[in-house]
């Protein structure tokens, strides 16, 4: 039996072929831009520099992966950015949420641990161990510990995400974005967000459950009333 090869890709032959096959492509290429935009025009008057944050009960801090059991280097600065919040008076607790989806691998109590030694006091450090991605952390924020208004700490090419899905999820917030050398990382991780958009729109608009809901807790309201 012959296999027949795969004709190859023709051009139109005609003017007005390549002129639809071009407006095509710009159409393709605007669709795919337009979640990455609502992101950009939806969040321009949420960020903050640290210096700039407005005084907030709750900082939210997002995984960023570990290395060998401790933060990664972009991890180590979100939780840099919180423990510099805490201690300037700025928040009074921190919701620190992450990926603990396997026994070997828990990065929310990784973050806890940073946090007790850079100043951060434990009672004030609450746990998400089922933040498996951004809206997940930001629904179970707002269902299982009860947040409503927070500063979401992440990195720049990922804070205005984070935001936008908050915001859909119910947590009014502003979002600080950790300044980073612009390394093979940093461009990727923007690289990724470009992509990451298109989930976030459809998240923001189905508002799908998180793959992990449970009981709620109070681990924030015993942290916000604890000693100031």
């Amino acid at each position: 039996m012959r296999l027949s090869r795969p004709r190859p890709l023709r051009l139109p032959r005609t003017r007005r072929g390549r002129r639809r096959a071009v407006q095509g492509v710009m159409a393709a290429c605007v669709l795919a831009l337009l979640p990455a935009t609502w992101l950009f025009v939806s969040t321009g008057d949420r960020l903050r520099p640290v210096a700039d944050v407005p005084r907030t009960d709750v900082a939210v801090v997002f995984g960023a992966g570990l290395w060998q059991g401790e933060p990664s280097p972009y991890l180590a600065h979100r939780l840099d950015a919180a423990a510099g919040l805490y201690r300037a008076g700025r928040v009074r607790a921190v919701l620190v949420t992450g990926d603990n989806s396997r026994t070997d691998y828990d990065e929310p109590d990784a973050m806890r641990t940073y946090l007790t030694r850079h100043g951060v006091p434990g009672r004030a450090v609450v746990s998400d161990y089922a933040g498996f991605d951004t809206w997940d952390s930001c629904v179970r924020a707002r269902k299982i510990f009860g947040v409503d208004r927070a500063v979401l700490i992440s990195q720049g090419f990922h804070i205005r995400r984070a935001v936008a899905l908050c915001e859909a999820a119910g947590v009014s917030s502003y979002g600080v974005g950790v300044a980073e050398r612009h390394d093979v990382t940093w461009y990727a991780g923007g690289a990724r967000e470009v992509l990451a958009a298109g989930k976030a729109a459809l998240d923001a608009l189905v508002r799908p459950d998180p793959r992990f809901l449970g009981a709620r807790e109070d681990g924030v309201r015993r942290a916000l009333e604890g000693p100031r």
